[in-house]
């Protein structure tokens, strides 16, 4: 199985602008024989929480139906963040598009306190096969809590993805973490961040793969959106940079 890691540069509250460049990477990804292509967390609007309550979108929104159409047409699995829409409040979700199924969602279940007053805390872990592997997904501040982790392996998970937007400090506690435990649990670990603003900090990319003895496979700059191809089978990665004009 082949998983694109898509280390984005969300331009701050605009879909229609992040809609596009999300496509633009999909349909790279479907070049490379992706099976998966995953975004960091938040990826359509950008990580900001203050914007979250007029960027909100339900999952069924039509503006998301080209993302459903190029995962059907690709034969590929898409996954985007983006806040979403619930029965009591608002989740950092990460809306996923399997070809020629319905779309789903995975919604944060653990949240940074400093995201409690923008956002609900989601109630389930969701999970996707694609050929012979399980992957489970972590956001974020989440993906740093064993107690998320040990949820997800014990449902049985071969492949770990965290979905995150990280700065560099969070990125050099992130990175000996995840070696740690993809080595303790024989499970790769997948981190994708995304680069330029955030919020009140910069995202500081380092997208990387841990394979199931813990080694990091290979990651991206701090600096450049791009994309990370991961072969699960081969332990092979291989990195594609997109010129920076923001």
């Amino acid at each position: 199985m082949k998983i694109c890691l898509a280390q984005a540069y969300p331009v701050k509250g605009n879909l229609t602008q992040n809609l596009s460049e999300h496509l633009r990477m999909i349909r790279r990804a479907a070049t490379s024989g992706s099976d998966l292509i995953v975004f960091p967390e938040l990826s359509l609007t950008g990580y900001e929480p203050t914007l979250a309550e007029e960027l909100v979108r339900t999952s069924d929104d039509s503006v998301f139906d080209p993302l459903q159409k190029i995962a059907d047409a690709c034969s590929m699995v898409v996954a985007v963040g983006m806040p979403l829409k619930v029965p009591d409040g608002i989740v950092i979700g990460i809306l996923i598009f399997c070809p020629n199924l319905p779309r789903s969602v995975y919604a944060k279940q653990i949240l940074h306190a400093d995201e409690l007053p923008y956002f609900v805390a989601g109630k389930k872990q969701v999970m996707i096969d694609i050929k012979k592997h399980k992957i489970a997904f972590g956001i974020c501040y989440e993906s740093l809590q064993r107690a998320h982790f040990l949820k997800a392996s014990e449902a049985g998970a071969t492949v770990y993805l965290a979905s995150v937007a990280k700065p560099e400090r969070g990125i050099k506690k992130a990175a000996p973490y995840f070696a740690k435990t993809a080595a303790e649990f024989s499970i790769p670990i997948l981190m994708v961040n995304s680069v330029g603003h955030c919020d009140d900090f910069m995202a500081a990319g380092q997208s990387g793969c841990w394979n199931e003895q813990g080694e990091m496979l290979s990651s991206l700059d701090r600096h450049r959106p791009g994309m990370l191809l991961i072969d699960l089978e081969t332990n092979i990665a291989e990195t594609f940079y997109f010129e920076n004009e923001k």
